[in-house]
């Protein structure tokens, strides 16, 4: 059985990195939307219902615009890089409604750069509070959970205001992040297996995962 993709998605990230500008990118819109678009909303589509066994409210939405999948359109408007394409494809897994501020999945799909994470990525400053004491109300939960949690990402240099700097679990508590994961393999993206390597994925985030929607009010 054939996976969803071939090597032409990465020759096209490749190329796409090596001629980032809106002329090569129009040349080549039809190879772009064969081998990258297509075959990626298809394994959205086909994603949603080994999904929906680990939570009914996790969202997969193979909309072309709007849906899960992120733009390939770069927001250039603040930074220094003008290159107006991503050389990768991403897609998020919410959890709930289109606005909900809880944990999510994410794939993220680029040459010798593809990984699946889970978690809550830079909350609001109401989230991460409310994160930072259901850590201090349910340590055991926590302790439970916190392995899955990428040693990688923002914490503060000091004990957030209102924490006691002698908490034992202070130093989770000066996260940033509640973000976990798993690197993938350009042979991992384009196996036949695929699909069952990211569930599987999503399934060893999935106590974080609940864990987070239980910090924030968000049904799982």
């Amino acid at each position: 059985m054939a996976g969803y993709f071939d090597k032409s998605l990465f020759d096209f990230l490749k190329e796409l990195a090596d001629h980032n500008d809106r002329a090569w990118f129009a040349a080549n819109k039809d190879r772009y939307e064969r081998d990258v678009r297509d075959p990626f909303l298809e394994f959205i589509a086909d994603a949603g219902t080994p999904l929906r066994k680990l939570s009914k409210n996790l969202v997969a939405d193979p909309k072309p615009s709007g849906g899960s999948m992120f733009r390939i359109y770069r927001d250039t408007r603040f930074s220094k890089d003008k290159s107006p394409y991503k050389t990768n494809i991403a897609a998020h897994f919410r959890l709930g409604k289109k606005d909900s501020s809880g944990p999510g999945y994410y794939l993220h799909i680029e040459p010798g750069e593809s990984m699946i994470g889970g978690g809550i990525w830079q909350p609001e400053p109401e989230l991460l509070s409310s994160i930072r004491h259901r850590i201090i109300e349910k340590p055991a939960d926590w302790k439970k959970v916190k392995a899955k949690v990428s040693e990688h990402g923002d914490s503060l240099k000091r004990p957030p205001a209102g924490f006691d700097p002698a908490h034992p679990l202070i130093d989770d508590i000066k996260r940033k992040n509640f973000t976990g994961g798993a690197s993938l393999s350009d042979k991992q993206v384009l196996s036949s297996d695929f699909m069952n390597t990211f569930i599987k994925s999503c399934k060893d985030i999935e106590p974080l995962m609940k864990f987070l929607a239980g910090a924030t009010g968000t049904p799982w």
